[in-house]
């Protein structure tokens, strides 16, 4: 059964971090405050309650609070923790519903997912929320609706096995993204949200230096995603610990257990679509970002599009350009038709390339359709002889 800690990353929120702790211990009996070097002495507010409280000496970040708090949870045993804002922005009504969700899915992680729907809403946090939905999306292939909320739960095994480099807000975003690579799921949870009038807030989040962590992080993200390398996976063993799969079994676990032949299919479709485009130089950018909006499988998505390299498939779009444009094919090949000619054979690439992209595409995905069912067989066929002799040497 999952063992859940509820942690508080304080910094300089004595004004409201009693009342939040007092409502967090009223849902939940283990409670962890990260004083994150605050000087405003608001630790000592909470020294009479139940509460675990572990210090920094002075302000490292939000991303290294959390950090603290999952290395000291592993320390008491705990499965997981459950992260909330110390600012009264979160309810803790909520903490038994994020709880609740741990159960049905240990190895998730549940993120808040806020009703904007009160008054004082900033629209900084409106952007900011669509904007790195979009980015994760672009990343991962996955969808959530709040990808900067706070409140969240996390599998305490979650940080053994992803290397995380942010310390500050941008890690709550590099958690998401590197925890959806490495094979654990990403799920939303609705809640409630609370955001006082601009004069009564209190927020460390400073626009400039954030923003552009963040900017920058994302462009290191999606960096990754250009290249057609399987990211580690992580599986529970035996003993129910997560362990790394190995790079190479990691491929045949997105390829033939994960994919399944229809999404493989799409991928391959998607691939030989775009491959067939005229948009020279820019195949590969277009297919790592369509692929990963629709969480498809790049690794196949780009193989299929080196099928499209120069001269067949661009010669065909030009053949077909040329026969929309003039009602019959293009035989005559030399210097004036190549040379002379040049823009008239650019335009009819791009027409054929328009004409012949969806016929392509289609015709590969059944392909690797069905040699996407033929493999699935013989692996079951495998599987299914695997067993009888496994059982016959156990009865030896």
């Amino acid at each position: 059964m999952p063992d859940t800690l509820v942690v508080i990353p304080v910094f300089n929120h004595g004004a409201t971090l009693r009342s939040v702790v007092t409502g967090a211990l009223s849902f939940h009996r283990d409670v962890l405050v990260v004083d994150d070097g605050s000087t405003d002495n608001g630790v000592e507010a909470i020294r009479d309650l139940p509460v675990r409280v572990v210090q920094h000496e002075s302000n490292r970040g939000k991303g290294q609070a959390i950090l603290t708090a999952a290395a000291e949870a592993q320390r008491l045993g705990k499965t997981h923790i459950i992260t909330m804002d110390a600012d009264g922005q979160h309810y803790p009504e909520d903490i038994p519903a994020f709880v609740q969700a741990v159960k049905a899915c240990p190895r998730g992680v549940i993120v808040g997912s806020r009703r904007f729907t009160g008054d004082h809403v900033p629209g900084a946090s409106k952007f900011g929320r669509a904007f790195s939905n979009f980015w994760l999306r672009v990343q991962t292939g996955k969808e959530l609706s709040d990808v900067q909320c706070g409140f969240r739960a996390y599998p305490v095994a979650l940080f053994q096995a992803v290397r995380l480099h942010e310390k500050r807000y941008a890690m709550e975003v590099e958690v998401l993204v590197k925890a959806s690579w490495a094979g654990f799921p990403l799920q939303d949870l609705p809640i409630d949200v609370h955001y006082p009038p601009p004069e009564e807030r209190v927020s460390h989040f400073k626009a400039l230096r954030d923003n552009i962590q963040i900017s920058l992080l994302n462009t290191r993200l999606t960096a990754r995603c250009f290249l057609p390398v399987p990211h580690r996976q992580y599986a529970e063993d035996r003993d129910g610990k997560v362990s790394p799969v190995h790079p190479i079994r990691s491929l045949k676990l997105l390829l033939l257990q994960k994919e399944s032949p229809l999404m493989l299919a799409l991928a391959g479709a998607l691939g030989m679509l775009l491959g067939t485009l005229a948009i020279p130089g820019l195949h590969c950018i277009a297919i790592i970002l369509v692929a990963g909006y629709f969480g498809l499988s790049r690794i196949t998505a780009l193989a299929v599009s080196q099928l499209c390299m120069p001269p067949i498939v661009p010669a065909l779009c030009i053949e077909a350009g040329y026969y929309l444009r003039h009602g019959e094919l293009l035989t005559d090949i030399s210097l004036q038709t190549l040379g002379y000619e040049a823009l008239d054979r650019i335009w009819e690439w791009i027409l054929g390339s328009l004409a012949l992209a969806p016929l392509f595409g289609l015709a590969m995905g059944l392909v690797v359709y069905v040699m996407a069912l033929l493999v699935r067989v013989q692996l079951q066929r495998r599987e299914q002889n695997r067993r009888p002799a496994m059982g016959d040497a156990h009865d030896r």
